[in-house]
């Protein structure tokens, strides 16, 4: 990244430092160059004594983050390129080190964030939401999976919600990212420049406690009891099956939300959830979801559906295949497998610092 490159702002301020992603035109969307600037600034901000909190915000009033560059990935995927894949390698690695950081890092998850977004944030030790927060995982309609770390997020979820979440791509607000453990806290977006500045003179719990308050109810708790029933299906045909048998109507309006999901990226983000929950630590998914990312490279659904909702904005892509019963357990398999480039390997460690919220 070179010195006039301002896409990530750097500053301290008494016992803390900031970092701020930097490009509201683009809704703050990560590049390459921005990953490797937090990942180095990171490394600094754990070497320095000074820097006791590491708080992470967005320019702009839309949102923290709304994912990574999806053009420069349809581009290199249309060229048959690897550039993603190193993308991918280094992203990887930075929701990592940040889920193991040693140091308290405040996310402030302002307005819009999706994708990559929830891998710089979500991970982080203190994560606070607004009225404004509109969270997501969104991959299945660009014919993608959910990665970042998002299918070990999301496993985490109480009942069968990360499943809905995942395979759906619905947008939540801040109660239902509480219920669903991708964020701690609550704080009304208008207090938000006071939080910031008392962070730089107060531990973390301290700067806090003035300003958290709790949110109005989500919508997800009142429909955990069909998501429960619906999502316990085995394949992703069997899903779609109970919500449009189940009789609620929002499990059958979920059912046509379903039919519009690349019918590929549902069956893997399937597996890739399932999987997950048995793989343990972060990290091991993480590889897992570097092994994914890769195969999709070269699916003709991550380029069409890019194509329908991004370049070309129609809205209708055309899936290859059409429907989810034509989609073999063998391609399923080709996503789980080690990757031509080499697999990512990641080294689990032991975050020592026991932060009491």
């Amino acid at each position: 990244m070179s010195a006039a490159d301002d896409s990530v702002l750097l500053r301290t301020e008494g016992r803390a430092a900031y970092l701020t992603l930097n490009r509201p035109k683009a809704l703050n969307a990560l590049t390459h160059a921005m990953v490797r600037r937090i990942d180095e600034a990171l490394a600094a901000w754990e070497r320095d004594p000074a820097v006791e909190t590491v708080v992470l915000t967005g320019a702009g009033e839309r949102g923290l983050c709304a994912g990574g560059d999806i053009r420069a990935i349809y581009e290199d995927a249309r060229a048959g390129g690897t550039a993603s894949t190193a993308f991918w390698r280094d992203e990887y690695r930075l929701n990592a080190r940040i889920a193991r950081y040693p140091k308290p890092y405040v996310a402030v998850m302002d307005g819009i964030v999706m994708g990559g977004g929830v891998g710089v944030s979500a991970h982080g030790a203190c994560r606070i939401v607004t009225e404004r927060s509109v969270i997501a995982m969104p991959e299945t309609g660009i014919g993608f999976v959910p990665d970042v770390g998002g299918t070990y997020l999301l496993g985490l979820a109480p009942g069968e919600l990360g499943t809905h979440l995942a395979l759906t791509g619905e947008r939540i607000g801040a109660g239902d990212a509480l219920l669903c453990g991708l964020a701690d806290h609550f704080v009304p977006s208008a207090a938000l420049p006071g939080l910031l500045r008392d962070l730089a003179t107060l531990p973390v719990p301290e700067a806090l406690e003035p300003y958290a308050r709790y949110p109005e109810p989500g919508e997800l708790d009142g429909h955990r009891p069909w998501i429960r029933a619906c999502y316990r299906g085995e394949s992703v045909e069997e899903i779609i099956a109970r919500l449009r048998g189940h009789g609620d109507p929002a499990a059958a309006r979920v059912a046509g939300t379903l039919a519009e999901k690349s019918p590929t990226a549902l069956k893997v983000t399937l597996a890739a959830m399932r999987r997950a929950r048995r793989l343990g630590p972060l990290e091991r998914v993480l590889e897992q979801e570097y092994r994914i990312s890769c195969a999709a490279l070269s699916s003709p659904d991550l380029v069409e559906g890019i194509r329908a909702q991004v370049i070309d904005k129609d809205r209708s892509p055309r899936w290859s295949p059409p429907t989810p019963a034509e989609v073999t357990e063998a391609e399923v398999a080709r996503f789980f497998a080690p990757p031509p480039g080499g697999e990512l390997r990641l080294r689990t460690t032991v975050n020592p610092q026991e932060v009491p919220w």
